[in-house]
């Protein structure tokens, strides 16, 4: 699960994956900026991942790296800016066919400057989208 900062979107992606997944997929999330590395997800993220029963207060920010390609069978990109950020640091073809858009075709809304609502929905559509995820590799 890949956004800019790894502090909203990919680490609700990731807790979302893992509490549906219940330990059946592996799954980890990075930015494809190093803006927050080591940080914790925005305070904002953290309370809405609480909510509904998910927690990512655990979780660090990190940056996605070529060696991404090499541990994963699927990497999502919440963008279009940063599936091409990933793209870019694609070794060859098996590695960009590994990259897809988490909504298929659509970016999932960055709430980082928007209010409280914006966080809510971005929870709705990642909760949507890992469902389907988990429906398509079962």
């Amino acid at each position: 699960m890949v956004c800019l900062g790894n502090i909203c979107r990919s680490p609700m992606a990731e807790g979302i994956m893992r509490k549906l997944g219940e330990k059946k997929v592996e799954v980890d999330s990075a930015g494809t900026a190093d803006y927050h590395i080591g940080f914790q997800p925005d305070k904002r993220m953290i309370a809405t991942a609480k909510e509904h029963g998910v927690d990512i207060s655990n979780l660090r920010a990190r940056q996605f790296q070529s060696d991404d390609f090499d541990s994963f069978d699927l990497i999502f990109a919440m963008d279009s800016s940063n599936y091409q950020d990933i793209i870019s640091l694609a070794k060859d073809d098996n590695d960009k066919q590994k990259v897809k858009m988490i909504l298929d075709n659509s970016n999932v809304p960055d709430p980082y400057y928007g209010g409280d609502e914006g966080f809510e929905h971005v929870y709705q559509l990642l909760h949507e989208a890992c469902q389907k995820i988990l429906e398509d590799i079962e």
